[in-house]
C-alpha cells in the first residue's frame, strides 16, 4: 500500500438533515482519518461542497476513505469517472465499512467495480418501489403532500396564540363582525 495514515483524506454524507453523520464520523476516525469533510446533501448532486473540498485537498499517494462506496455517490457513471480521475491523480479509494473496496490494489478495483454495480442496482430498486407505491396510493384516491395546516373553517378560529391566557402580547380587540 502505498499511503500512510497521515495523508488519509474523508469525505462524510448524509441525504437528509433526519439522518446523522455521528456513525460514518466514529468509523473513519477509528481507520485513522484526521480530517473529515461532510456534506448533508443527496448524492445524486454531481457538486457536494464537502467532497468538493476533500478532492481538492488531495495529493499523489494521497487516499480518499470514504464509510460506504455509496456515500462518494450512487450514479455508476459518477463513482467511475471519481474514481478514474483519482487514480490518474495517483490517489486511491478505500472503505473500511466495505473491507475490501481499495483502489491502491488490482484486486480492489476489481471489487469497487462489483460494489458500484450493485449500489447503482439498490437505487434503481428504491426508485421503483417509491413509483410503484405513489402509483398505488393515487389509485386509492390518497393525495401526496402534507396537509394543510390552514382549511377554509380553521380560518374562522381565534388562533392560538390570542386566546393563550399567559400570553405576554396584551389581548388585542376582537375584529367588527363582517356584514352577511
Amino acid at each position: 500500500m502505498r499511503e500512510t495514515r497521515a495523508n488519509r483524506k474523508t469525505n462524510a454524507r448524509v441525504s437528509t438533515t433526519d439522518q446523522n453523520l455521528t456513525l460514518q464520523q466514529d468509523a473513519l476516525t477509528a481507520a485513522g482519518c484526521q480530517k473529515i469533510y461532510t456534506d448533508t446533501i443527496s448524492g445524486a448532486k454531481a457538486s457536494r461542497p464537502g467532497l468538493d473540498k476533500a478532492l481538492e485537498h488531495l495529493r499523489d499517494g494521497d487516499t480518499l476513505v470514504v464509510w460506504k462506496i455509496d456515500r462518494l455517490g450512487r450514479n455508476l457513471r459518477d463513482l467511475i469517472d471519481i474514481v478514474t480521475t483519482l487514480d490518474e491523480r495517483g490517489i486511491g479509494v478505500q472503505s473500511p465499512t466495505n473491507g475490501i473496496v481499495d483502489t491502491t490494489t488490482a484486486h480492489g478495483k476489481l471489487v469497487f467495480g462489483m460494489f458500484a454495480l450493485m449500489a447503482e442496482y439498490e437505487a434503481a430498486l428504491i426508485r421503483e418501489r417509491t413509483q410503484t407505491g405513489l402509483i398505488a396510493a393515487r389509485a386509492r384516491g390518497s393525495k401526496g403532500g402534507r396537509k394543510p395546516k390552514m382549511t377554509p373553517s380553521s380560518s374562522t378560529k381565534p388562533s392560538a396564540c390570542t386566546t393563550h391566557s399567559n400570553s405576554p402580547w396584551p389581548k388585542s380587540p376582537s375584529p367588527a363582525p363582517l356584514p352577511p
